[in-house]
């Protein structure tokens, strides 16, 4: 595996972070502005499937509600969490698929610090329920952190059989 420079670094993760960024906010002011989410009932998309308006003044799946000052106590971790993810974009060897991984993860996260900011909450949209369960609603932003984790995590697996085979 043959390191990536900064500039390769940075012309995968900005661009994947700036999609996904863009994309969310998108989703966003159309599902407020265009659909008015807020004024109507969840929409049936599937049986298991609605669109609905869900204010989350927690971080990704509801997850700390309850903090005190939650926009300014959240927004400020997640700064930080994107100042850190940055920091360690350019200081340490990453691989293609690690890079946009990162970036997919401060896209997401700076959507919803974004949201923050501008009502307090996080938009939620996205319910999906089976037999009466219904996940904690999300958005495209909790997609993006979620999914950017997951290749991350992949990326480790990876290395780790990487350096199992140039031990043997």
């Amino acid at each position: 595996m043959q390191p990536l420079s900064s500039r390769d670094k940075a012309l995968r993760a900005a661009p994947t972070m700036a999609v996904l960024y863009l994309l969310d906010q998108l989703h966003k002011w159309l599902m407020l502005e265009q659909v008015q989410i807020h004024a109507r009932p969840p929409i049936e998309v599937t049986s298991f499937f609605n669109l609905v308006m869900v204010w989350n003044p927690g971080i990704s799946f509801g997850m700390l509600r309850d903090v005190a000052h939650p926009q300014l106590v959240l927004s400020l971790l997640a700064a930080i969490i994107i100042l850190a993810l940055i920091i360690w974009l350019f200081k340490a060897e990453h691989t293609s698929l690690e890079t946009i991984a990162i970036g997919m993860i401060c896209g997401g996260a700076l959507g919803n610090v974004t949201d923050r900011l501008r009502f307090g909450a996080v938009a939620d949209f996205f319910d999906f329920h089976v037999m009466g369960y219904h996940w904690p609603a999300f958005n495209i932003a909790d997609m993006a952190v979620f999914c950017g984790a997951m290749l991350l995590l992949l990326a480790s697996f990876r290395h780790r059989g990487e350096q199992g085979e140039q031990n043997d």
